[in-house]
């Protein structure tokens, strides 16, 4: 089961870099808004405005911003758990440079989306929740397409992740499913692309050093 998590705090870091710098960002980036009253999320927030040309082509900065930035404690908690928990396999799995890459692009695709479904509106939409529904969706990927990659227990828990996220995006208010699924199909498309290039020789090895 790939994501139970037994390091210890230094083989952590040690091991997952990437994903400990995105954690700290994130703590980080709240902190500082909490300090400056919230400046930082009311100048980097990314939200679609009816004048979609200056909001979205012009500021193309707010959607990479938004996916440091969090409404609250409790949004803030529960993506770092999910990033904390289930992050560390896929940057161990494709290496540190493509999970980086991976992550940004779907937080990107989800905001993209988000912009689209939402055109026409003020929307106003931050965390990090697109790029971590596209470590869900590069996940789904290798358990449909590849299950030979990963162990049943991972495949149930990556197909629960998703049944469960959808629910809980349907059910709850203010939660931006748009930006879910735009994050989990990017992701999934990037990790297709991958494994049909150049990736496939490394699933291989990591599953036979597993």
């Amino acid at each position: 089961m790939i994501f139970i998590r037994y390091e210890n705090f230094r083989s952590y870091i040690r091991m997952y870099p990437v994903t400990t710098l995105i954690l700290a960002i994130n703590l980080i980036v709240f902190l500082a808004d909490l300090l400056l009253d919230g400046r930082l999320t009311i100048e980097g927030v990314f939200y679609q405005h009816p004048d979609f040309s200056k909001y979205g082509l012009f500021e193309p900065w707010r959607y990479v911003t938004s996916i440091v930035l969090h409404a609250g404690w409790d949004h803030l908690l529960f993506n770092c758990f999910s990033i904390l928990v289930f992050a560390p396999p896929l940057e161990r799995l494709v290496g540190h440079f493509r999970y980086f890459i991976l992550y940004l692009l779907a937080g990107i695709a989800g905001n993209a989306l988000s912009a689209i479904v939402h055109a026409g509106s003020v929307y106003l939409s931050v965390g990090a929740s697109g790029a971590i529904y596209g470590i869900f969706g590069a996940f789904l990927y290798l358990a449909v397409f590849r299950k030979a990659d990963l162990d049943e227990g991972s495949r149930k828990t990556i197909y629960s992740m998703l049944i469960f996220g959808l629910i809980y995006s349907l059910i709850l208010p203010n939660i931006n499913i748009w930006a879910h699924v735009g994050g989990a199909i990017a992701g999934l498309a990037i990790m297709g692309i991958w494994v049909k290039t150049n990736l496939a020789k490394k699933l291989q090895m990591h599953n036979q050093n597993s």
